[in-house]
């Protein structure tokens, strides 16, 4: 058990080997309820949303889910998150480490009649994923093989109404389970009975960094902007006024300064966050993340580099263990697992 953000979680319950092949053969679970939970409500629940966040909130359909960003008037990202639009609400998921920072951030940007509710204690999140995830999931009430990517569902699960997202944070197909706090542990027990292996944080950030998500405080922060963070995809400036839309207009036509590139590396080289990236004998960037991926059998990393320094096949140094490895840079993600993905997205 290790704290994180506050939280007292479980780093793994057997192995991340173990756990991380059953992610991507079978199906894991992974107690996220570290993660915040804000219910939006009112009349101007859209229109306010849509001027905080970078994507368009208005191409919401009832019961979708959509990857977007907070920004500061500067560009740089408060957070990643995501936004749900149900029948009745707005509810948005975000980073367990900016919970207190991201609401207080919304509070202070709200505007006409809006409501802004913290569900994270009354509700737990719990994700189920790997390819038989939707084979094992125990749901009844809902036609579990027709909830879309990115969508939306209710179903009960024992015997509880709860919400079912066909979203996740591995790279793998799965759901993220909004249960009610007190049967939060009969859910958890009913999906061990169906066939799925608990999993902890390590197995989940070997699983994310493979598919190529990114992890707020270390792929991006309040000093990185989006085409920075390679997640320009996700401001859509032609939908009109938001917080940071000037600056984020100005970088995306001058260029960003810096972007992330992926490392695939060599030998025994382990990159680490914080590692330099060096070309030439030049430190050209810094490793944001970085694990050995017992999957791929090899050291890999996200990292921050100079733009256009390290173009996609070249060979770079990675400090490592004291000295210098070697790797290559490559297009991300690492690894394209069993999501339906339409879209590039975090959870």
């Amino acid at each position: 058990m290790v704290d994180f953000a506050g939280w007292e979680m479980p780093q793994h319950y057997s192995s991340v080997r173990e756990e991380q092949h059953a992610v991507r053969t079978g199906a894991g679970i992974f107690d996220v309820s570290h993660m915040g939970r804000f219910e939006v409500r009112g009349s101007g629940a859209a229109d306010f949303l849509q001027s905080v966040v970078t994507n368009d909130v208005s191409r919401l359909e009832p019961n979708r889910a959509q990857y977007t960003l907070l920004c500061q008037p500067d560009g740089g990202i408060v957070d990643d998150l995501v936004v749900y639009r149900s029948e009745a609400a707005w509810l948005v998921v975000v980073n367990a480490a900016n919970r207190e920072k991201d609401m207080a951030w919304l509070l202070g940007n709200a505007t006409g009649d809006v409501e802004i509710v913290d569900r994270s204690e009354a509700l737990s999140l719990i994700a189920l994923q790997g390819p038989l995830a939707e084979q094992i999931l125990p749901a009844e009430g809902v036609d579990v093989p027709r909830i879309p990517y990115f969508g939306l569902a209710e179903g009960l699960l024992c015997g509880e109404r709860c919400l079912l997202s066909r979203t996740g944070y591995t790279g793998e197909d799965g759901f993220e389970l909004f249960v009610p706090a007190a049967r939060a542990g009969q859910v958890w027990e009913a999906l061990l009975e169906s066939g799925a292996v608990p999993c902890g944080l390590a197995a989940r950030d070997v699983c994310r960094l493979e598919a190529g998500l990114r992890l707020y405080g270390n792929d991006m922060d309040e000093r990185t902007n989006p085409y920075e963070a390679g997640l320009g995809w996700t401001v859509k400036l032609g939908k009109g006024g938001f917080v940071g839309r000037a600056t984020l207009q100005r970088i995306k036509e001058e260029g960003p300064r810096r972007e992330l590139v992926g490392l695939s590396c060599a030998d025994r080289t382990i990159p680490r966050h914080g590692a330099a990236v060096t070309i030439d004998g030049r430190e050209i960037g810094v490793v944001t993340s970085g694990t050995y991926s017992f999957w791929l059998q090899r050291g890999i990393a996200m990292a921050s580099t100079e733009t256009a320094a390290a173009p996609v096949g070249s060979q770079v140094g990675v400090e490592s263990r004291g000295g210098n490895g070697a790797a290559e840079v490559v297009s991300l993600p690492f690894y394209r697992g069993s999501a339906r993905r339409t879209v590039p997205v975090r959870s």
